[in-house]
């Protein structure tokens, strides 16, 4: 199954990923309109270590800790493809304690978030892929 990898000697850590990301979510065509004095809130965070930068989002692991985690069954696998159902969350955080990545976190509404492949938004390749300037986040399988 294809995942986002990150590789960080091409990160410049230039947090463009998280910007699309938020847009991934709008429903506007136009970046800089949708996100212009908005607090983002993206799926995929930029860390920095030393000298190091690089992305973290979920990993969509094959036995992931977070869904067995889930009290209410809101996290859910869809062909390889680890889901939040908003409406069953009831903001226990626990999926985020679980996570070994820390790529769970709460959304500004309390319910949680985390990467989910842009399925809803493109159905193809993540945005964050798209608009890395540097090649450094990839969209592949690598078995």
């Amino acid at each position: 199954m294809k995942r986002v990898y990150v590789n960080e000697k091409w990160c410049l850590g230039c947090h463009l990923c998280e910007y699309y990301c938020a847009f991934a979510d709008s429903d506007d065509k136009d970046m800089a309109r949708a996100l212009k004095d908005v607090q983002i809130n993206p799926r995929i965070k930029i860390e920095k270590h030393d000298d190091i930068s690089f992305a973290v989002s979920c990993r969509h692991c094959h036995e992931p800790l977070c869904v067995k985690a889930c009290i209410t069954g809101s996290l859910t696998i869809t062909d390889g493809v680890i889901t939040i159902n908003g409406d069953k969350c009831v903001n226990c955080y626990t999926c985020i304690l679980s996570c070994p990545y820390g790529a769970v976190s709460p959304s500004p509404d309390g319910v949680v978030q985390k990467c989910e492949l842009c399925v809803k938004a493109t159905g193809g390749t993540p945005i964050c892929v798209k608009g890395c300037p540097n090649g450094a986040i990839v969209y592949e399988d690598r078995g």
